[in-house]
């Protein structure tokens, strides 16, 4: 667990905002990641074709990264409270409209386009700006622990999804979600927002001038290091969601059951919890270069096996799948959300971190899409697989082919402080 912010006098609010992220994460992913089980109960009473049904969550996930810099914007003009009840009411608005769809265009409308905005709203964006301010010695490990959340998230509301269909039908579960939302948005409203932004830095006299001439986004734009970044971030998500959205179908096409194929993609998201923790935490202890490396190592040999599952149905292969996969999907995410933190601190830095997660999200969306295009191209997830993999490779070439771009000397209060370096 990460040591709070280093005054003593407020290690409970501390941990207070810690535990507000984690939420705001654990439903922004867990939400959206309910659409996997979602898929096949659409499919079976619309008749709609595979392709048309991933483009959805592509376009929620597109959404969702697109939003981000606008995100970063209202939480530094706005502030969270406005941020994150709007966030949740977009998020409510997009499950009542699904759980009445009578045709494609109300599940991207509600799903992919009010589900993203509202998912790009309560993210990573607001709670790495909120950790930089109440934890700046043990950044990585803060935000590895929200990161954390969205593993959980789908652990906790997929096989739920999955049971609530299986008993009520896909409208009602729908129904449900979004009258929990509601619920959720008041609660945002309500929350101690002053308590909670005490500890955001005053702004440097004369930023507002500075800004206008040159904004942190166009100067970290400018550097090597911020599209090194974006690499990373574009081809891990692009990797992983040529996997994720038709994982549950691919197994239940392999053999398995509807419960054993969402219990299996629930406990990866589990197990990518400790994984997300971790990655933190080595890239506080060790660096940000080890914790990628391994991290990548493991998505690598856990995507070998998933594609050993087209040769032959295994559940021996299924568990070493589960077990690496799952352990680290997610991992990059502090290491680049924490780098980012640090190579563009100061103001503007959830502008320019919300940039990063915007160009991230056209990996997710192009993943998402090819997804089930490639399946339905080959009739199979070979190739897909196969083109993973590929993707993998090049997320982790910026690591070590960078020249020490990617590197930063141990973190300290005043490093946060500083601007956007040339």
């Amino acid at each position: 667990m990460p040591k709070p912010s280093d005054s003593a006098a407020t290690p409970g609010r501390a941990l207070a905002v810690l535990a507000l992220c984690f939420f705001f994460n654990f439903l922004a992913r867990g939400v959206g990641d309910t659409f996997l089980v979602f898929l096949l109960p659409l499919q079976q009473e619309f008749g709609w074709q595979r392709a048309q049904m991933t483009s959805i969550y592509s376009v929620l996930m597109l959404v969702a990264g697109l939003a981000s810099p606008a995100a970063g914007w209202v939480f530094e003009r706005h502030g969270p409270r406005v941020l994150y009840a709007g966030g949740i009411g977009l998020l409510a608005a997009g499950m009542l409209i699904a759980s009445q769809a009578e045709a494609l265009w109300q599940l991207y409308l509600g799903l992919g386009v009010l589900g993203g905005l509202g998912s790009g709203a309560v993210g990573m964006v607001p709670a790495a700006a909120l950790l930089t301010w109440w934890f700046p010695s043990r950044l990585s490990t803060a935000i590895g622990v929200a990161y954390a959340a969205f593993g959980f998230g789908s652990l906790v509301m997929v096989p739920l999804s999955q049971a609530l269909i299986d008993w009520q039908g896909w409208r009602v579960t729908y129904l449900a979600l979004g009258a929990g939302l509601v619920g959720v948005g008041v609660l945002a409203l309500v929350l101690p927002w002053r308590a909670i932004m005490a500890r955001r830095p005053a702004r440097r006299a004369g930023a507002t001038a500075e800004g206008a001439a040159a904004s942190p986004l166009r100067a970290a734009m400018a550097q090597p290091r911020f599209w090194l970044l974006v690499q990373v971030m574009f081809f891990t998500a692009l990797g992983m969601y040529l996997v994720l959205p038709q994982s549950v179908a691919y197994l239940i096409d392999i053999g398995f059951t509807p419960l054993q194929s969402a219990t299996a993609v629930g406990t990866a998201s589990m197990l990518s919890i400790a994984g997300v923790s971790g990655s933190g935490w080595v890239s506080d202890r060790f660096s940000h270069r080890r914790a990628a490396t391994v991290s990548f190592i493991g998505t690598a040999l856990g995507l070998g096996m998933l594609l050993a599952l087209t040769y032959r149905s295994s559940e021996w292969l299924l568990t070493g799948y589960v077990l690496l996969f799952g352990i680290c999907q997610g991992a990059r995410g502090p290491v680049v959300a924490s780098l980012s933190a640090r190579l563009f601190a100061g103001h503007g830095q959830s502008t320019v971190y919300g940039a990063i997660y915007a160009l991230m999200s056209l990996g997710t969306a192009l993943g998402a899409l090819l997804s089930g295009a490639l399946h339905d191209w080959t009739g199979g997830y070979r190739v897909g697989f196969a083109f993973a993999l590929v993707c993998i490779a090049l997320a982790a070439a910026p690591f070590w082919l960078s020249q020490g771009q990617l590197v930063v000397p141990a973190a300290s209060p005043s490093l946060l402080r500083q601007g956007p370096t040339s």
